[in-house]
């Protein structure tokens, strides 16, 4: 199996075991005299059992990242490269944003009225993250082609 493959066997499985979360979490209680809509301890064996597939699923996962070589690393450190890219183009959008007044551009309604100044440069962080971007996408297809050359450990 390849490791894309894998990757989507476990979001299936974590998805599979939050509906049965909560469905048993709804069947859990039930009026007197009435039946439950669903049998609670079987379908809390039943999670049981995809939350065990699941585990199993990550460990294969994460023992396939870190043993996979790439450029610069293994696939591990491409994933913690691939977050912290998101994260710096997150903060360095919202910094330009801020900075170009996120839609208020110096509106006053009087003269006397103060303007506001932006106190970074909104035009070189739009290039930054313009470079972030670009940074972020050469590493998401490193990663998304590896998940389907590399076959997943057992």
């Amino acid at each position: 199996m390849k490791l894309a493959e894998a990757l989507a066997l476990r979001a299936d499985a974590s998805r599979r075991a939050e509906q049965l979360r909560s469905r048993v979490t709804s069947s859990s209680r039930y009026q007197e005299g009435e039946s439950p809509a669903e049998d609670a301890a079987a379908l809390l064996a039943e999670a049981g059992q995809a939350l065990d597939e699941l585990e199993s699923l990550i460990r294969r996962i994460n023992r396939t990242n870190a043993a996979t070589p790439v450029e610069g690393g293994t696939l591990t450190d491409a994933l913690a490269r691939r977050d912290v890219l998101r994260l710096r183009h997150g903060l360095v959008t919202s910094a330009a944003d801020a900075a170009a007044g996120d839609g208020n551009r110096g509106f006053r309604q009087l003269r006397s009225e103060l303007r506001m100044i932006p106190a970074l440069p909104v035009a070189d962080l739009r290039r930054q993250a313009g470079e972030l971007a670009r940074q972020l996408r050469e590493v998401d297809t490193l990663i998304q082609r590896t998940n389907w050359e590399a076959d997943l450990l057992d």
